[in-house]
């Protein structure tokens, strides 16, 4: 039987092991991994990477497609206090326009991350009174049209509550027949003041459609605590292990070295993953110590220049940088590690990302000009190859922002 020929042949790859490989590609999979000059038949398409360090396409874990303001002109921020007034903030932004979110900048934003390397991604839709199910139809086409470039999950978030978002819960219960991926749900006590209440809601709703869990997680200190702890007992009732995942988990950073570690032993032993921005601030989780207690965590972007912050950091390997700059890394391996922040856990935990570059993983595959991997992360590189869906991806001039 003869094998068919490669569509696309990367030689000269060097893989983060230090390998010096040729990647063949057939449809959207890794085919083989050669030695580098190895005769083999011809492939359609060659392209000589000239010993460039080659890792799986990134994940981000936690962005708001929805919010991002890229695609509009500049909007002074509106900085809010509280939680709740930033909630409110955007709402009242939200009723005063109806721009479409790709023309809004989720279009630009998915642009802008692709060309950083991302190429999956996990996106939180708001589902409230304001905006009801609209960007939720919005997104489950711009994931259709974007299917051949970017791994898209949606969750479907109670931005402004449940329990006190009196249309909230039927909300989401159709946004998950309509396809989102996972159900979410907001700071059970500091919102909905009913932290039995919320979570009861949420799991329900994950049950019956049989869909995972990403809940949004800023309140502190023991009342967060409580929180994390009620998530985990849920899960493990639930046998949820492997679905679930806190974003940001700020209590994280307000627990004593004991209770930390049984709260990391803990969230270990249940399944339950952690999503951390690395946020400024006082309110960023210990990741090197959760790491070290074999807790998953994963690496997502969260606000995009939009009213929730003014920040604008794309790239997964920024975002790498950050936890590099935060913790105070120096040694490679321990900067090299974070990679596996926006690699190989999210493929693992949340089947977001090829995660590995191997014969039959999908050929998400981004090259970087250089030969170590923590050089990546230190020089803040932009990708000089991004292969996505086993296709090279002819990248658009970066967009002017408005």
């Amino acid at each position: 039987m003869t094998t068919p020929l490669p569509d696309l042949r990367l030689n000269g790859a060097r893989l983060a092991d230090g390998r010096l490989l040729s990647i063949d590609i057939a449809g959207d999979q890794v085919a083989a991994l050669r030695p580098n000059g190895e005769d083999a038949p011809e492939a359609r398409r060659s392209i000589e990477l000239g010993g460039a360090l080659v890792l799986p396409g990134l994940t981000d874990g936690h962005v708001h497609l929805d919010k991002t303001l890229l695609g509009v002109p500049w909007r002074p921020h509106q900085a809010a206090a509280s939680i709740r007034a930033r909630i409110e903030a955007e709402k009242d932004y939200r009723r005063s326009t109806r721009t479409p979110l790709a023309e809004q900048g989720a279009e630009a934003l998915l642009e802008a991350a692709l060309r950083r390397g991302t190429t999956s991604l996990r996106t939180h839709v708001d589902i409230d009174d304001v905006a009801k199910l609209d960007n939720l139809t919005q997104l489950l086409t711009l994931r259709e049209r974007w299917a051949d470039r970017m791994q898209i999950q949606i969750v479907a978030f109670p931005q402004s509550g449940i329990l006190s978002c009196a249309p909230a819960a039927a909300y989401l219960d159709e946004a998950l027949r309509m396809g989102a991926d996972l159900i979410g749900g907001l700071d059970p006590v500091g919102i909905d003041g009913d932290r039995d209440g919320h979570l009861a809601i949420v799991f329900a709703l994950a049950e019956k459609h049989g869909r995972g869990i990403d809940i949004h997680l800023h309140d502190g200190g023991s009342e967060g605590l409580d929180e994390i702890d009620d998530i985990i007992a849920r899960t493990r009732a639930g046998g949820l292990g492997g679905q679930v995942t806190i974003s940001h988990a700020f209590a994280l950073a307000d627990a004593d070295e004991r209770h930390l570690d049984a709260t990391a032993d803990a969230l270990r032993e249940s399944g339950v993953a952690i999503l951390s921005s690395i946020p400024g601030g006082d309110r960023c989780p210990p990741i090197p110590r959760l790491r070290a207690r074999g807790v998953e965590v994963f690496f997502g972007s969260d606000n995009i220049r939009d009213c929730w912050n003014p920040s604008t950091v794309i790239g997964m390997v920024d975002r790498a940088m950050l936890g590099a700059y935060r913790f105070g890394l120096r040694r490679d391996e321990d900067i090299a590690a974070l990679l596996d922040h926006v690699t190989t856990i999210p493929s693992r935990i949340c089947g977001l990302g090829a995660g590995e570059i191997r014969p039959g993983a999908r050929a998400d595959i981004v090259a970087f000009e250089a030969p170590h991997a923590p050089q990546v992360i230190v020089e803040r590189q932009l990708p000089s190859l991004i292969v996505s869906r086993g296709k090279p991806q002819e990248l658009a001039a970066p967009p002017v922002l408005k």
